[in-house]
């Protein structure tokens, strides 16, 4: 299983983050997603927050975190619980849409 976060601590996991994103396009179209860089806590950061770019180019969210002591943990589930909320609410409108009569379909 890959990982789906950065840790800023390490730059070769900043530098796997455009074969994850082609990966998970390829795989899932057209789902949020965000790019988070974990471990903002440590003091040896080696991804400085100038050097994230990647997400600008492919218009992502991200977003600095630290599972460690909490810091930002919770930003990137209420991003995506409202980008899916969003999509929730587009499919409760075509739910709603009436179907179509039988007749409309018959052959004449």
């Amino acid at each position: 299983m890959r990982q789906n976060y950065v840790y800023v601590t390490a730059r070769l996991t900043y530098k796997n983050v455009p074969t994850w994103h082609r990966d998970l396009c390829r795989v899932c179209e057209n789902i949020p997603i965000v790019l988070c860089g974990n471990k903002v806590d440590v003091k040896n950061r080696q991804v400085k927050a100038k050097q994230v770019t990647f997400h600008r180019k492919k218009n992502l969210q991200f977003y600095e975190i630290s599972a460690k002591s909490n810091y930002n943990f919770e930003k990137p589930f209420l991003y995506l619980a409202t980008k899916l909320a969003g999509h929730e609410a587009e499919l409760a409108a075509a739910a709603s849409q009436p179907l179509p009569d039988d007749d409309d379909d018959a052959i004449e």
